[in-house]
């Protein structure tokens, strides 16, 4: 499938010249260490005593009630350390960093878990750390800016373009360029110039490897369904890769924002306004205008307003083998709140897309089916933006007094 990056007609690394040589011993360095099996090895072992793995399944009897058919079952990626599924990939390559040598990482972050677990690893292994965040996302996010700061990192908010992702991805390519002796960008999903998507992947196939194991152990057969957000597309693929090779059907959940018809969403696989191009190092799927250039995005999860989705992603849309669908915001907000009082569990906003499209389809399948969805993160950590969009008065009134206490 993989020919020098590509994944059918998508991927590649369309790099400037100064990075080339920079990629080429990136590219020489994952490929020794995934032909060296006590690099894997030192991997799990890191990931099983520092973040919780294996993460546990979860059988959500009271959702499997109250729609009254499929069994629902919620890999826990929210139990990680640091809370989400990002911490799976940024470990993998703090690891890596330290084969090659380097003193130094940098990311870019959305919703702010890549930043914390980016942070968090370079806290661990004694990098320096410089992390690069929209300032719309900054101001969103705040929570995840402190945990940063207090973890070491430097984070450095973008004011350029829209202040969201994309930006922030933009400007840490722009470090990288003037800082590759000592600096490895710790890109965050299975985007960018190749080898980043199959490395984030191969990382994050940890979910997928755990789940198809538990599921087989609890019932001794596979899901009929399995649902996973998509930003960028790491979690999706990591859940995915465990059944890839199955009779199992693969749904991928973007973000409908407030409606595809209305140009405020973030959809570049479910929606008619995705189109093929390159750009930030690789060919896929982006939102853009017709001379190219990269269109707003809107979603209410800071991590899904991505403009771009994963070259594997693009080349699985293409084949069929995984169905892409979108969730508004409100139907988000819904799939939570049910989420919440049925099983105790808070998905971040993100993960909620995933649990709002098993939710719509869920009535449609029997007591024959099981549904299997991917919590790739919590959603405690993100109170400000969850209690704004549930728009709480209680929330409100702490807000306007916290605002008064510091003479606001």
């Amino acid at each position: 499938m993989i020919n020098r990056g590509y994944y059918g007609e998508f991927g590649g690394a369309f790099i400037p010249e100064v990075l080339i040589s920079t990629f080429d011993d990136l590219v020489d360095a994952f490929e020794k260490a995934k032909s060296d099996p006590a690099f894997w090895q030192e991997y799990m072992h890191t990931m099983s005593t520092y973040s919780c793995r294996p993460t546990p399944l979860t059988f959500a009897k009271n959702l499997t009630r109250h729609f009254g058919g499929a069994r629902f079952y919620i890999k826990r990626e929210d139990l990680n350390h640091t809370g989400a599924h990002k911490v799976n990939n940024v470990m993998g390559q703090g690891l890596l960093v330290k084969r090659m040598g380097k003193t130094r990482v940098i990311a870019e972050t959305g919703a702010g878990q890549h930043g914390v677990a980016t942070a968090t690893m370079a806290a661990r292994f004694g990098f320096r750390c410089t992390v690069y965040m929209g300032e719309v996302d900054v101001a969103r996010q705040r929570p995840n800016v402190f945990w940063m700061e207090r973890l070491g990192a430097e984070v450095v908010p973008i004011r350029e373009g829209t202040g969201i992702l994309k930006d922030a991805i933009n400007e840490a390519f722009r470090d990288w360029v003037t800082n590759m002796d000592d600096t490895h960008y710790v890109l965050g999903t299975a985007c960018g110039p190749h080898p980043f998507p199959e490395m984030v992947s191969y990382f994050q196939s940890i979910i997928g490897k755990e789940a198809r194991e538990q599921i087989l152990e609890r019932e001794g057969r596979l899901p009929s369904r399995v649902y996973a957000c998509v930003g960028g597309g790491s979690n999706a693929l990591g859940i995915f890769s465990g059944f890839l090779d199955d009779p199992v059907e693969l749904v991928g959940v973007e973000a409908g924002g407030e409606g595809l018809d209305t140009g405020r969403h973030a959809s570049r696989l479910a929606s008619k306004d995705g189109s093929v191009g390159v750009a930030q190092g690789y060919k896929t799927y982006f939102l853009q205008t017709g001379d190219g250039q990269m269109k707003k995005t809107h979603s209410v999860a800071a991590g899904l307003d991505y403009v771009g989705v994963s070259p594997i992603l693009a080349s699985h849309r293409e084949t069929g083998r995984i169905r892409f669908e979108a969730a508004t915001d409100s139907e988000v907000l819904n799939a939570m709140s049910l989420t919440i009082r049925k099983e105790g569990l808070i998905p971040a906003l993100e993960s909620a897309h995933a649990f709002a499209q098993a939710f719509k389809e869920a009535p449609g399948l029997s007591e024959d089916d099981i549904i299997l969805i991917n919590q790739s993160g919590r959603g405690d950590k993100d109170i400000f933006t969850i209690a704004d969009a549930f728009a709480d008065p209680g929330w409100q009134a702490f807000i306007r007094k916290k605002g008064y206490d510091y003479g606001a």
